[in-house]
């Protein structure tokens, strides 16, 4: 019935969090036995009311073997999008779980492949170095392309990213529900509050926003890379291991071309991504 209303008052889509093809793995990881069930009934009951959904899967040690059947479940459901967070070791999620950078990447490749066969839309959370990962993809492939039919101009739609740039505090803000307003869900440090100053105030002009904001603040090899414009690496990870808004990114592999751990960050290595 409450689905049905949610419909009714003008909800575009409901999100529900499905984080294995099992209620084994799911309500594992959840620690709440029967939530499985109650998420398949959900999106059974969403489809009925005809309103769409967006499925929030979190990556960690527990399910990346299974991710394959979670997208195989999905693509028998009327699903809209399937949004892909990447572990950040806060709250009740510990640095046990997240994948190392190897493995980022081994994920990476698998919704890679699995974007171009699934029925929905695939985006990523709190891993913008995958935007990174499909620039190389596309530029790998063209080049195959052109090599296999050097006569012939081939046309290929490129698997793209619709929030290119967007990071925490940048394009992208969190508002609790006491209007508390922070870079994202998983970087706690307040940045204002909607109930004493303007939502349009506290973006432009708190100090961690605009220091967010600042890619030249970058640290590491993030400072670094080349395609740090429209990547960034996550914030909210950089500070929850290391305490440091600006550090880089820690389950990043990529070494930023010319690029030494320990040399000093160089404007000619600044160059953004493409160019």
């Amino acid at each position: 019935d409450i689905i049905f209303q949610l419909k009714e008052a003008g909800l575009q889509r409901l999100a529900v969090s499905l984080d294995g093809s099992t209620a084994e793995i799911h309500d594992s990881f959840r620690g709440v036995p029967g939530t499985y069930d109650r998420t398949i009934q959900a999106i059974h009951w969403a489809n009925e009311a005809g309103l769409p959904i967006q499925v929030h899967t979190t990556v960690s040690r527990y399910n990346r073997h299974d991710l394959d059947n979670v997208a195989a479940l999905m693509a028998s459901k009327n699903i809209a999008m399937w949004n892909v967070f990447f572990l950040v070791p806060v709250g009740r999620g510990v640095d046990q779980h997240m994948l190392n950078g190897e493995e980022f990447e081994q994920v990476f490749a698998k919704l890679y492949e699995l974007s171009k066969k699934v029925p929905f839309q695939i985006k990523t959370t709190e891993a913008m170095h995958y935007r990174r990962y499909l620039l190389q993809r596309n530029v790998e492939e063209r080049k195959q392309e052109k090599a296999d039919h050097p006569e012939s101009a081939v046309h290929r739609k490129n698997i793209g990213w619709a929030t290119q740039r967007v990071n925490d505090g940048k394009g992208f803000i969190f508002i609790s529900h006491k209007g508390e307003i922070y870079p994202s869900g998983f970087l706690a440090i307040q940045a204002g509050n909607l109930r004493t100053q303007k939502l349009s105030s506290i973006y432009r002009e708190a100090p961690v926003l605009r220091a967010l904001r600042d890619t030249s603040l970058l640290e590491g090899k993030c400072g670094a890379c080349e395609y740090k414009e429209i990547c960034g690496g996550s914030r909210a990870r950089a500070y929850a291991v290391s305490g440091n808004l600006h550090a880089q990114e820690t389950c990043c592999i990529y070494q930023p071309r010319g690029y030494t751990a320990g040399e000093p960050v160089h404007e000619e290595l600044h160059a953004a991504a493409g160019a």
